[in-house]
């Protein structure tokens, strides 16, 4: 029996997506299965780096994400009575650095893409290997076969519970609410994040005259008082912070989100035959480097360059392994070593971090930079 598609794609979030663009440039044959009832994103702003930026331009989508984004110059740290301890100049004049809500560029990634090929409502239990292809069943009860299984679906994917029984996602320790506020009177032109005792916010500005916020406080996992917050609750802890921090609070409109920290701690393999782990369902990161969906948009382009490569796809899947495992985890350890330093209560600590960043050379953050955004995706 011929297999429904030549790839299954089990995820629509920004690296399914990506992915289904990067394989229809190539002419491959694919469907998307979204576990929800609709293609909505989750989150409210994220930020899209310049390796980022140069992923979406090898898989044809750049032009459609810029308009919808707003260009990166710089980024600032303070301490909560607003002195300065770090700025990094983050413009790259190849493909720079954006600020995106992640809604606009689900939109700009979903227009790429034909209706029939995107299916929803489909949140996969499991799959069972035949001897051409494999069949994964949905809660749905439903059912489709392929060639080959792509498994975009996030950090907590049954499927990669089933590949890899004894992986689990681990808290972080600390716990964040993100928000969207209106910048209309504000006029805050600045990414920056604040850090202090209490925890520490950032302030991300968007276009339309939005600011994406995000504010991350240490607590016990699964704080179901912390679900419920609301900005004043917020406001409360962060309200003696400097004054550009309690104005964004107040402007805040849109619903509050909430989620734990947590992250994948680093997988030794991606590639399983002809089934291969991609964007969090791999190598899922905490946000302190702003790494996420950038690592999804470098794993496409990657993919689409291997498949090129290989005439054998479980052999691109391998090629794909080997060129991602050791990227990926060095981003995972950096951004965790980091979410810890950052989240500091104890005052000397604090001061010896301050002090320690304030005295960095910006050749040395240049650098780091550079390094981060110099990926091959060829």
């Amino acid at each position: 029996m011929k297999p429904d598609t030549e790839f299954l794609i089990l995820g629509g979030g920004i690296a399914g997506l990506a992915t289904a663009i990067a394989l229809q440039k190539i002419g491959k044959d694919f469907l998307v299965a979204e576990a929800s009832e609709a293609f909505r994103p989750v989150g409210a702003g994220i930020a899209l780096a310049a390796n980022a930026m140069k992923a979406l331009s090898k898989i044809g989508a750049a032009d459609a994400v810029i308009p919808k984004g707003s260009r990166l110059a710089d980024f600032s740290i303070y301490d909560d009575k607003g002195k300065l301890i770090s700025k990094t100049h983050a413009h790259n004049p190849d493909y720079g650095n954006f600020t995106i809500h992640r809604a606009d560029l689900h939109a700009a990634l979903l227009s790429f893409l034909e209706e029939k090929k995107l299916l929803t409502g489909k949140r996969s239990k499991r799959f069972v290997k035949g001897p051409k292809r494999y069949t994964v069943f949905f809660e749905d009860g439903s059912e489709i076969s392929a060639s080959h299984l792509i498994v975009a679906e996030g950090i907590h994917s049954p499927i990669r519970k089933q590949l890899l029984p004894d992986t689990n996602p681990r808290f972080a320790g600390y716990t964040c609410w993100r928000g969207i506020a209106d910048n209309g009177q504000l006029h805050i032109d600045e990414t920056f994040e604040t850090w202090g005792r209490k925890g520490r916010i950032g302030i991300v500005p968007l276009r339309n005259k939005q600011i994406y916020w995000f504010a991350c406080v240490n607590a016990p996992h699964a704080d179901s008082d912390k679900k419920n917050f609301k900005k004043e609750d917020i406001l409360e802890i962060f309200g003696d912070f400097h004054s550009s921090i309690s104005e964004v609070l107040k402007a805040t409109y849109a619903p509050i989100i909430w989620n734990d920290i947590l992250d994948l701690p680093p997988l030794s393999r991606f590639a399983f035959e002809d089934i291969l782990l991609i964007g969090d369902a791999a190598h899922a990161t905490t946000p302190n480097m702003g790494q996420g969906a950038c690592m999804a948009l470098e794993d496409a382009a990657v993919l689409m360059a291997c498949l090129k490569k290989n005439p054998s796809t479980s052999t691109a899947f391998l090629d794909f392994e080997k060129r991602r495992l050791t990227r990926t985890r060095q981003i995972v350890i950096q951004s965790w070593t980091l979410g810890k330093v950052a989240q500091l209560e104890n005052p000397i600590g604090i001061w010896l971090r301050n002090f320690a960043f304030r005295v960095t050379p910006a050749s040395v953050n240049q650098k780091q930079l550079e390094k981060l955004y110099n990926v091959d995706l060829d």
